[in-house]
């Protein structure tokens, strides 16, 4: 794998490593976001971070936010399976705006990206609300991926002030534990807001993908509009996205 760019920000290296004509962002050595313009499987925990998006039928969303950006993956992978409006971005790391801008070929999804820390913006956000809300945020420690924000009550009731009505939300776990730690196992009134949860897992990640609903759905609803996507049904056929499915029950 060449490596098509580097460079060192605040101690941190950064690399745009290329496989074809598929490119890759690491920090540190840390994989973070893969892109390839006709493959929008990426094979990686991100074809997780959209795929809830199909518990809605069909597919619609008018607002998308999605907190740590990286390279901008899910973007590419929300314009090609989902209709949306209007996606924004909120990503920290400059470093990686700058990659999804010049590498990853960001802008043709016209999603409109914030360099700013995620809390933050959230806090001080007065627009509408969003009818997706997909949330990736993770720092290192010891090349080791670690939470940026804890998913604490607070966090979760500031998330779920901008969700709309029907809204959903998706977060990233590094692990079933922590995904098992966060507030939403452990509130009433967090379960009340967004009565169902939904669990995902790939084979090769430890990762837990979370969705969270306003509104009722189920997993047979989700597979059913994949497999209506012919290009997804060809892959799952291959085994290529050999994802599980698990509905979320608090204390167990």
């Amino acid at each position: 794998m060449a490596i098509l760019w580097q460079k060192t920000y605040q101690g941190s290296t950064y690399e745009v490593r290329t496989a074809g004509r598929t490119r890759r962002l690491y920090t540190d050595g840390v994989f973070h976001s893969q892109y390839h313009p006709q493959r929008t499987l990426a094979g990686g925990i991100w074809d997780l971070l959209w795929l809830p998006a199909l518990f809605r039928q069909p597919p619609r969303f008018g607002r998308v936010l999605m907190l740590g950006v990286g390279g901008g993956t899910v973007f590419h992978q929300l314009q090609r399976y989902v209709d949306v409006t209007e996606m924004v971005g909120v990503e920290l790391n400059p470093i990686h705006v700058q990659v999804a801008r010049d590498y990853f070929e960001i802008a043709q999804c016209g999603a409109q990206l914030h360099q700013a820390e995620a809390g933050e913006w959230l806090r001080n956000y007065r627009g509408p609300k969003f009818d997706l809300i997909i949330e990736d945020l993770f720092g290192e420690q010891a090349g080791e991926p670690v939470r940026a924000i804890s998913a604490d009550q607070e966090w979760f009731e500031l998330l779920t002030r901008n969700l709309s009505r029907d809204g959903m939300l998706v977060m990233n776990f590094v692990s079933r534990k922590s995904l098992r730690d966060c507030a939403w196992y452990h509130q009433a009134k967090l379960r009340k807001a967004l009565p169902q949860g939904y669990q995902f897992t790939l084979p090769a990640f430890e990762n837990y993908i979370a969705c969270f609903l306003r509104q009722p759905s189920s997993s047979q609803r989700l597979r059913e509009q994949l497999n209506g996507v012919p290009a997804l049904a060809q892959e799952i056929s291959r085994g290529n996205f050999n994802f599980t499915v698990r509905r979320l029950l608090a204390g167990r």
